[in-house]
């Protein structure tokens, strides 16, 4: 509709049909985080309600292994819900405290000092750890963990780890983990939040949709 063509849905599907054309499906969902020996240093105040009304009222981390001929490379990432932008990320060969204070430090380069922001993950170490924590505390960021063995408490990042997955990194094949940084940049920066549209944010990109919110 953007460049000015309406069609239906109906439509698509049929012509899809005809040249052979299929969406790319999601894998089911695995649990990569054991919680299981970590203490709760939060409550959860999000409480599975993943809408806000403005940006900045809330936060989403989570981090995922990426494959590649070299071995895993980890990506944490920090989610705005309210326009689903990836406001940080942080690639490292070590899922550690470090890859989620990277991520948290850009976040937080993009959006300056807001404080008393929601930022939820869940209770792995690396967001239990006292580093991660000062650096909540320091920029007055208020911690928010899902419960023990719930993944549907962060379920927007999950869900984004499954768009990426389904729509980039299966799709490739990483020789080396510079490979993999490279690709997932492009997904991140130049598709995902400046190109792909949501049907959430009514078909439009999360830098759009934020764009319209600011003017």
């Amino acid at each position: 509709m953007e460049a000015g063509e309406r069609v239906g849905v109906n439509r698509v599907a049929r012509l899809m049909s005809q040249h052979g054309i299929q969406s790319k499906m999601a894998k089911q969902f695995v649990i990569t985080t054991n919680s299981k020996n970590t203490l709760q240093p939060a409550p959860d105040r999000l409480k599975r309600d993943f809408s806000v009304e403005s940006l900045d009222k809330a936060w989403v981390s989570d981090t995922t292994f990426i494959p590649t001929r070299q071995g895993w490379l980890y990506l944490a990432v920090v989610i705005e819900l309210y326009s689903r932008q990836v406001l940080g990320w942080a690639m490292g060969e070590k899922n550690n405290a470090q890859l989620v204070q990277d991520a948290l430090t850009m976040a937080i380069w993009r959006r300056g000092k807001v404080g008393a922001v929601i930022v939820h993950s869940d209770q792995g170490s690396t967001y239990a750890s006292a580093d991660y924590q000062q650096l909540l505390k320091d920029n007055v960021l208020l911690c928010s963990m899902s419960r023990k063995g719930e993944c549907l408490d962060n379920a927007v990042a999950e869900s984004f780890f499954g768009t990426l997955k389904t729509e980039c990194v299966e799709h490739e094949y990483y020789r080396t983990k510079e490979d993999a940084k490279r690709s997932l940049f492009e997904y991140i920066e130049v598709f995902y939040n400046r190109r792909r549209r949501r049907s959430y944010l009514g078909y439009i990109s999360p830098a759009e949709y934020e764009a319209r919110y600011a003017s």
